[in-house]
């Protein structure tokens, strides 16, 4: 395809998803996800994904203080497409409705969690859905993503090929509503790149008492008088150390799970 054509597509394909996002979401969750072929799901999940941030690496982009431009981080995002960082600091953020939660019949609340990040984007959303956005400071951020944190959601940062290939947002995934986290478990899209982090129980102080496992958004628990850890399905997301009242869950690094989208170790 002519790169003339495939710029207008694109450019097409944004608006229509920043226009109609909840619609878009909906179409693909509904109509189009179901009926892929397991090609299908791959080039879907080749342009349009997400890597889980621990809670730190969520909170570091959001106080970045200077520009970061990286492109091809196929070694931090493994897919072949929209993989650039593009992030001019300070950050400028608008706090969206979440299309996830708005397309189911019973929502997680609240649903105004989904950060879009970068100017461009920001105004974007703010021009066409003034009443379902705003922007927010810096302070506010932090404190959204504390807040969702503590509901035991899911910091992913999404990137998308039609938005230049790029990162674009920070949203806050609920096990029950998010498109990503269903395509991913439900019908085996792997939209989802691990965090580089696995969850670890201290067995020794653990009491079984089920939270973690009941929490977990990728089935990555299970309970045998004492949680384990199941290395293959954990994606190092912290849902677990935010819901275990004894403390006894912990995330570490794990080379074999990739590596972290640490803005910080990108300057």
């Amino acid at each position: 395809m002519p790169r003339s054509i495939s710029v207008i597509l694109n450019g097409l394909h944004a608006y229509v998803y920043g226009r109609w996002t909840r619609g878009y979401v909906g179409l693909l969750r509904n109509q189009i996800l179901p009926r892929l072929s397991s090609q299908g799901k791959k080039k879907l999940a080749d342009g349009f994904h997400c890597k889980v941030l621990t809670p730190e690496h969520a909170k570091a982009i959001i106080t970045i203080n200077r520009d970061i431009s990286k492109r091809d981080l196929e070694q931090i995002i493994p897919y072949p497409t929209a993989r650039t960082l593009v992030l001019k600091g300070p950050s400028d953020v608008v706090v969206y409705e979440c299309a996830c939660r708005h397309t189911r019949k019973h929502s997680c609340q609240p649903t105004q969690v989904c950060m879009m990040i970068g100017k461009s984007v920001g105004d974007f959303i703010l021009r066409y859905h003034p009443a379902r956005s705003r922007r927010i400071s810096q302070a506010e951020a932090l404190d959204l993503l504390e807040a969702e944190y503590t509901r035991g959601h899911v910091h992913t940062a999404w990137f998308k090929d039609a938005i230049g290939g790029r990162f674009y947002a920070i949203c806050n995934c609920c096990k029950c509503c998010c498109f990503g986290i269903e395509a991913m478990n439900t019908y085996d899209t792997p939209m989802v790149a691990s965090s580089g982090y696995v969850a670890r129980v201290d067995e020794m102080s653990c009491n079984a008492c089920g939270a973690c496992k009941t929490s977990c958004p990728f089935g990555a628990i299970e309970m045998n008088g004492i949680a384990s850890v199941k290395w293959d399905k954990c994606m190092g997301c912290g849902v677990c150390t935010s819901q275990c009242s004894s403390g006894v869950m912990a995330l570490v690094r794990d080379e074999r799970k990739g590596i972290p989208l640490d803005v910080r170790a990108l300057i």
